[in-house]
C-alpha cells in the first residue's frame, strides 16, 4: 500500500486503531523501541494513553528505525559547532513526501497554485535539514521556474512577488523569523502574499514572543495574519497555525500532553504539560516521541507554551547502553 493510501484512511474514530497496530510494529521490529519498552517493564498499551513514548533524545544517541530497512536519507537537527544533533534515519521518503502534500494542501490548497520564496539562509548552512527538503519538495511540486531560496533582499523578494502574481500564482513566502523581520523593516508590501514564519532567531537577533513577533510582521508586510508551522527533524509531518497560535494536525498525527513529573499520565484537557506526540507518518522510525516542548489542547487544536527545563524532565528518559 501506497503511504498516501495508508494516511488517507486514517481519521478521529479509527486512530487510535492505527497507532495500537503501529505500536505492535514498531515493538516488533524496532530494536530501539522495543529496548526501550521493555525496560519499563509496561503491558502492551490497549488504549492511546498506555502507549509509551520515546524521549526525543534518543535521536541523537540511536539509530531510531526498523532494523531491515536501508536508510534512503538522514535528515539532521540544526546545531552550532560541537553541539549533538538530532538524526532521523528515513527509509522510504514516499512517506514524507506524501505526509508533506496532503497535509499542505489540506491546509492551504493545491501546492501547484503557488510560488514559494523561502528564506532560510541558516539552514542552508547546515545542510541535510529535513526544512530544507520540505521545501525542495513543495518548490519541485509547484512547477513554477519562479520558486527558489532566496537571501531577505527587499528588492529581489519584491521582484519575485510581482512576477508571481503577473503569473497567477500567489507568492508563499516560507522563512526563518530574523530573516522575515529583516523583510519586514523594509515595510515591503505582501498584503497579497501568504507568510509562514519557522520560528528561530538563530543568535541574529533577540528573541521575540510569538506575539511581539507576529505582530512586527503583520505591521511590515500589511498583513492581517501570519501562519507558523510546528515541524521538526525527527517527524515526517507538520502541524500549521492558522490563527492565535494555535496549532492543528493532519488526521495522522496526534498531540498528547503529559504531566511532566509522571510521564505516563496524561494531564485532564486543556491543562498545560509536556508535548508527546504520535506521527502516523514515522511508520519506519517511531512514532511516538516525548519531546521537550510544553504546550496545552484546546478545541482548536494544540498550543505551545515553552519549552520544558532540564530539571523538569522526569520518568521516560531513561538510557540505553
Amino acid at each position: 500500500m501506497r503511504p498516501l493510501d495508508f494516511l488517507q484512511q486514517i481519521n478521529t474514530h479509527n486512530f487510535e486503531s492505527f497507532a495500537l497496530d503501529t505500536y505492535d510494529k514498531q515493538y516488533a521490529s524496532n530494536p530501539i523501541y522495543r529496548q526501550f519498552v521493555d525496560t519499563l517493564s509496561r503491558p502492551r498499551p490497549r488504549q492511546l494513553a498506555e502507549i509509551p513514548f520515546l524521549p526525543i533524545s534518543f535521536f541523537k544517541s540511536h539509530e531510531v528505525k526498523t532494523e531491515s530497512a536501508l536508510v534512503q536519507k538522514v535528515f539532521l537537527s540544526s546545531g552550532t559547532t560541537g553541539q549533538e544533533r538530532s538524526r532521523h534515519f528515513v527509509t522510504d521518503l514516499n512517506w514524507y513526501n506524501d505526509s508533506l502534500s496532503q497535509g499542505f494542501e489540506n491546509v492551504f490548497g493545491p501546492v501547484s497554485d503557488f510560488v514559494f520564496i523561502a528564506l532560510l539562509p541558516s539552514y542552508l548552512e547546515n545542510g541535510d535539514s529535513s526544512l530544507i527538503y520540505m521545501l525542495d519538495q513543495l518548490i519541485h511540486k509547484s512547477g513554477s521556474s519562479l520558486c527558489g531560496f532566496y537571501a531577505p533582499d527587499p528588492k529581489e523578494v519584491s521582484q519575485v512577488v510581482a512576477a508571481a502574481l503577473s503569473s497567477g500564482k500567489r507568492p508563499f513566502v516560507f522563512g526563518v523569523s530574523y530573516a522575515l523581520l529583516d523583510l519586514a523593516a523594509a515595510q515591503l508590501n505582501l498584503s497579497k502574499a501568504i507568510v509562514l514564519e519557522t520560528g528561530g532567531m538563530k543568535g541574529r537577533r533577540e528573541e521575540l514572543s510569538k506575539e511581539a513577533l507576529h505582530a512586527a510582521l503583520q505591521k511590515g508586510f500589511g498583513l492581517e495574519r501570519i501562519y507558523s508551522e510546528y515541524g521538526m527533524t525527527e517527524l515526517l509531518s507538520q502541524a500549521y497555525s492558522v490563527d492565535h497560535q494555535t496549532f492543528s494536525c493532519p488526521p495522522w498525527m496526534q498531540i498528547r500532553i503529559r504531566d511532566v513529573y509522571d510521564p505516563f499520565t496524561e494531564v485532564p484537557f486543556g491543562q498545560k504539560g509536556g508535548v508527546n506526540i504520535i506521527d502516523l507518518a514515522n511508520q519506519n522510525s517511531c512514532a511516538f516521541i516525548q519531546t521537550d516542548d510544553l504546550g496545552r489542547l484546546t478545541s482548536e487544536g494544540f498550543k505551545l507554551e515553552g519549552r520544558l527545563a532540564a530539571t523538569d524532565i522526569r520518568g521516560c528518559n531513561l538510557l540505553i547502553d
